[in-house]
Order: C-alpha cells, then structure tokens, then sequence
C-alpha cells in the first residue's frame, strides 16, 4: 500500500474552483469556477483544454451524464446548461428557478436530472428538452445541494434551513428528516450500495447515516473549519473530503477512522471527486487550481472488505466487492498511530507534474457579438474556435436530430398514456363484473 500522489495539475481558471467531475472513461475531467466558466480537461497528452463560456455568473456545479455525451452545468445566473464536451461547443440553456442553482446531477439512468437553488426548492426535468416534471417545496432556506440515490428511486437533499431530507420519487413526498442542530449542509453523497448518506456540514462534521433505520453511523471531526465537499471511492471503503482548512481527508470506513490528510491547495479546498475506477480522484481549490491524485491505497482492494453498509450487489467493473458489515460507530477515530499525512506544500515537486501549461480554447456563444451573455476577458494567446450553430447561421445537426428523437419518445409516450388510459378502464370492468357476479352468489346462497 502506498500513499496518494499527485498526478496531474491543472490551472487555468480564473477564481475558485467550485466543483469537479470525471469522465465515465476518465479521459476528460470537468470543472466549474466562479469566474463564470466551464472547463472540460483532456488527459490525453497535447490535448488542448475547453473553456467552456455562456454562463453570467458563478458555475457552482458540473456532472457529466452516465453516457459521458453531455456535461450539465448549474448557475447564479438561475439557469443550467447542457453542453456537448468538443470543440463544437454545441450547448442548450434553460432558466430553472427563481434564484441560484446552486447544484445539478443526472440519473443514473441519464433520463433526468435535479436541481436545487436558493428559491428553496428542488426539481426534477427530463434532459431532452429540459422538462420540468416536479419539484419538492418542504425546505424553508436555501438548497445547497440535492442528489440521486443509484437506483434513482429516492433524492437527497440539504439546506440552510438545517435540516437533511429524503425524498421518494415515486410518492413524491419526504419520507425522513434528519436536523442538524448546529449547522447547515454543503453537501451530500450516496454510498455506492444507496443504504447510506454521508453530509459534509458547516460545523466541520462529516456524518454518515444509515437511510433504511435512519440512524447515524457514523460522524468524523477530521477537519478545522467547515466541509465543502464529499465522494465515496467506487468500492464503498473509503470516503473523501474538502475543507475551508485546506486540506482532503481520506477516511477508512471499514475500521471508522481517519486514514489521510492531504495538503495541496494553498487555499480552501473546495472540491473532490474520485473517478469510477477508483484509480483517480481530483480536488479543486480557492486557490484557483485542480489537482489530481493517484489513489494508490486502493491498490490492494482485491484482498479487502467491501461495502461496509450493506449487502447491496452493486460495483463497478473493476472493483469487486465482498459482503460484509460494520459496526455502529458515532464517535469515529479521528487520530490514532496509522494516520498518515501526505504534504504537497512541504516537499519538493513540480506543480505542472502532467506536463506544460493547458493549451486552453475558448468555446461558447458569450464570446460573439449580440450574445446574451457578458464576455469574458481572453488570453491574447487563446484560439477562438466557433460553436457548430453559430458557423452554419442554422440550427445545428445535433439539435436536429435532438427534436426528432424527442418527437419520437413524446409520440411513445402519448401511446402510453393511452394505453395505460384503456387498462385502467378495463380493469375497472372487470371489477364491476366480480362485483355483480359476488352480489350475484351471495342472493343465491341466501334464498
């Protein structure tokens, strides 16, 4: 077993970092920053970097889709994108709520996405052509962050207002709440099995619940100031965190107890995410800078336990996990002799250690003329390449195609809705005729 490494150093962005996410191949890295952009990383060497611009103000959320196809990106300016990660630049916004967006997420499914803002409500579209479907009102403060469970079936989400919810999106109603008395949640991540949640608070706490008994398993007091950020390695063993203190911290989940503290970011640690593997995870900071470490404590997951909450059969492909459980534990280690310190900013290394400075191009309707949305200063040195729609003076082929396929699903689903419509109907005949056909017996055996 060996210590996390950084891998790869990325800088580019202008003002802090606000949210990181891989790839589904890992190829390609995405960022959202306060200085308004998007920014699509190529780990291919010599491959140049997308900045992605259109938004007014503040991108505080990127996901890519499960298909990798689209990275969704979320707002001040009150609205969510979707783009196409190339050089094409092809993109469709849509204005979500009343104030900031302050998150954005796909399904697992890819069919939908959630969003939460600071008009404190959450709401649910369909990606193609962006459709609200229905929102969830219960909160009383600003929504920082609202997520899918992997089987899709419940949304969690976390306010100002304190509090934690859990949400089913079949009955579309709040089936738990869990307060937190002292402070609010930045954010929220599902246990790859979905049997738990973990919060990161503004309090400095990470916690961890179980959502079938909803009890408390699990609560961490690693970092010095508040926690911004959270991401579950694939295999369900360890958990990650960034904080205002400028550091991750790596938590052994199997054995409750600190296991890592990274020191990178020269400011607060904003963001983390590992990628499907689990090979990678990467961090952005305030500091204007994404790092992206090689797990390397993972290495020998073969031979580990995993899936510490559950018996769940999910995983990706290259993590094999094994059954097994873990007991309660609310007052989690947080120190101890096996707590390792991995630190950057104390030993000699090269911050340009995946290679020479981005080759960044600039990508998105903001930098043209009659733009709806406000310039963004460039680089004298950065090409200008122009989206697909705006060289053809025509509606791309992408959005062509795009509708057709909406047509489509919308004429299928008309069908549906007829079908279902008549089963209904026949369904209630049927049960008219049982009804007379009992009364029917029932006069029968009296007389």
């Amino acid at each position: 077993m060996a210590d996390p490494s950084l891998e790869r150093h990325f800088k580019g962005h202008k003002d802090t970092v606000t949210s990181v996410d891989f790839h589904v191949s890992s190829k390609q890295l995405a960022s959202g920053s306060l200085d308004n952009s998007l920014m699509v990383w190529n780990f291919k060497p010599q491959m140049r970097a997308y900045r992605f611009v259109g938004h007014k103000d503040a991108v505080l959320s990127v996901n890519f889709s499960p298909n990798g196809q689209l990275v969704a990106s979320a707002s001040r300016d009150k609205t969510v994108r979707l783009w196409i990660p190339s050089v094409k630049g092809e993109s469709t916004v849509f204005k979500a709520h009343t104030s900031t967006v302050r998150s954005v997420e796909f399904s697992a499914d890819g069919q939908n996405l959630v969003t939460a803002s600071d008009d404190k409500t959450i709401k649910v579209w369909t990606v193609h052509r962006q459709k609200f479907q229905y929102s969830f009102n219960q909160h009383s403060n600003w929504v920082r962050i609202a997520r899918f469970s992997p089987d899709g079936r419940i949304i969690a989400s976390g306010s100002d207002d304190k509090s934690t919810r859990l949400f089913d999106r079949n009955s579309r109603e709040c089936i738990h709440t869990f307060h937190e008395p002292s402070s609010y949640v930045n954010d929220l991540a599902f246990h790859p099995t979905g049997t738990c949640l973990a919060t990161a608070s503004n309090d400095s706490s990470v916690k961890i619940y179980d959502i079938r008994m909803y009890k408390l398993l699990q609560q961490y007091q690693a970092h010095s100031n508040a926690v911004n950020s959270l991401s579950f390695h694939p295999s369900g063993n360890f958990l990650a965190s960034a904080s205002n203190d400028a550091t991750l911290k790596i938590y052994d989940l199997l054995e409750g107890r600190l296991f890592y503290t990274l020191h990178g970011h020269t400011s607060h640690a904003t963001a983390v995410a590992f990628n499907k593997s689990g090979e990678l995870f990467a961090s952005g900071g305030a500091d204007d800078q994404i790092l992206v470490w090689k797990t390397n404590f993972d290495a020998d997951l073969e031979d580990a336990v995993s899936y510490p909450y559950g018996s769940d059969s999910r995983h990706t492909d290259s993590v094999q996990p094994r059954q097994t459980s873990i007991k309660r534990d609310t007052k989690a280690i947080v120190g101890g002799k096996k707590h390792h310190e991995v630190n950057l900013n104390s030993r000699p290394f090269d911050m340009n250690a995946g290679g020479p400075a981005a080759d960044i191009m600039d990508i998105g309707p903001s930098m043209y003329p009659g733009s709806d949305a406000t310039p963004l200063r460039h680089e004298d040195s950065y090409p200008v390449t122009r989206p697909l729609e705006q060289r053809s003076g025509g509606p791309s082929q992408f959005a062509q195609t795009l509708e057709q396929v909406v047509g489509q699903l919308d004429i299928l689903t008309k069908t549906v809705a007829i079908l279902e419509q008549r089963l209904t109907m026949t369904e209630n005949k049927l049960k008219e005729v049982i009804d007379k056909q009992d009364r029917h017996l029932l006069e029968t055996s009296v007389e």
